[in-house]
């Protein structure tokens, strides 16, 4: 874990030792949430936190095998579909979200960009208290280092492509 301990992760993630200690025994799903206050603190990619190992040459991910991720309430939901592999600096996801449903997110690393395409649905992107709103086939990329938001203005789920990409660390 970075030379942390788990009180030192904890106090870095905001998240509580307990819960941490939960989630290592396996006696508790995290949320989306929660994963991503643990991978911003271990200043890793999200996907690296549900994903086994770097992937190399071909790799076929079957649907029926993929790891979900669901946010608290169960409306919205995250799926990566190429994870971050360390040469690439870039992931993939495909989102859902609920009708009605909105999904509050924390402002990622510095450098981080979102880039969203939505598939089906009317949502409004909020970044830094600017409201976007997508509807089908609209597409939208920022600067995601600050608290955004997305809300499906529909009573009817949503469905977007995200990729997120990140700057190349120096040494």
């Amino acid at each position: 874990m970075r030379g942390l301990t788990l009180e030192g992760l904890a106090k870095k993630s905001g998240v509580s030792r307990g819960m941490l200690r939960q989630i290592e025994l396996g006696a508790s799903v995290p949320t989306i949430s929660l994963l991503w206050k643990v991978a911003q603190a271990l200043d890793t990619p999200f996907s690296a936190m549900i994903t086994d190992s770097e992937a190399h040459g071909t790799v076929l991910m079957r649907a029926d095998q993929a790891k979900i991720l669901m946010s608290a309430n169960g409306s919205f939901m995250s799926r990566a579909l190429f994870p971050f592999n360390g040469q690439q600096r870039a992931e993939f996801y495909k989102l859902s979200l609920g009708p009605n449903a909105e999904e509050i997110a924390e402002a990622h690393a510095p450098g981080t960009i979102e880039n969203l395409t939505l598939v089906s649905g009317s949502v409004e992107i909020v970044v830094a208290g600017v409201s976007y709103v997508l509807k089908t086939d609209d597409a939208i990329q920022f600067e995601a280092d600050v608290p955004h938001s997305y809300r499906n203005l529909k009573a009817e789920p949503a469905s977007l492509y995200l990729v997120m990409t990140y700057v190349e660390k120096t040494a």
